[in-house]
């Protein structure tokens, strides 16, 4: 793995994806940087956690689940290849199977999600890849996306595109005038006084979210 850290998405969820080689203590920190700079997207999310053929003691499998608690995640259950690391997951009151990283492999082909309804107000939509809405986003619905968001629509409300950290990601809509806009670590909101009517895209610019006309964004 280039990461320590690696989340990856498939139709049973999330997946947690550890280093195998990386000294505990500087893997335990990637960890808590990757879960604060996406504590949004996580919150409330459920997650396999994957450790390969790292070892786990009790101990640090103790603090990983502290860890995740304390950013409102719930661990479903802990795939290692390591019968220590299964052991300690089990200690810990975790559901724990053998990994075969073929069948991992497999799984961590994340699909795109397409909503074909209205968002209303009080709805939250959490997806790990790219989200396409065929409806309005209402103000006080929410979008949390992993990838990059699309709404054949008004867009009223929030949404948070690469949520996991990924600046590549942009937020699309026939009209664009949210609550909040969030690409992965920046937030913007769109002046009061805007009166744009026509389609709109919000990217990363340096180290601010611009918005252009469609039309002049694909050229």
């Amino acid at each position: 793995m280039s990461q320590l850290v690696a989340i990856k998405g498939s139709k049973s969820g999330l997946r947690l994806q550890l280093d195998e080689s990386a000294a505990w203590n500087e893997l335990f920190e990637a960890l808590r940087m990757q879960f604060e700079q996406s504590s949004h997207f996580f919150n409330g999310s459920h997650i396999l956690v994957d450790t390969g053929h790292r070892a786990l003691t009790e101990d640090q499998l103790h603090a990983l689940l502290a860890l995740m608690q304390e950013y409102g995640i719930a661990p479903e259950s802990l795939a290692s290849t390591a019968r220590e690391t299964r052991d300690a997951a089990r200690a810990n009151g975790l559901v724990a199977r053998p990994l075969t990283r073929a069948a991992a492999d497999q799984e961590d082909r994340g699909e795109a999600l397409f909503v074909w309804r209205t968002i209303r107000s009080g709805q939250i939509i959490r997806h790990h890849s790219h989200v396409t809405v065929l409806g309005d986003v209402n103000a006080g619905s929410e979008i949390i996306a992993g990838g990059s968001v699309i709404v054949w629509g008004r867009l009223r409300g929030t949404v948070h595109a690469g949520a996991l950290g990924d600046r590549t990601m942009v937020i699309c809509a026939l009209e664009l005038a949210p609550t909040q806009l969030r690409i992965a670590d920046l937030i913007a909101r769109t002046p009061e006084d805007n009166l744009e009517r026509f389609p709109e895209v919000a990217r990363v610019d340096d180290d601010y979210i611009s918005v252009e006309a469609w039309e002049a964004y694909r050229r």
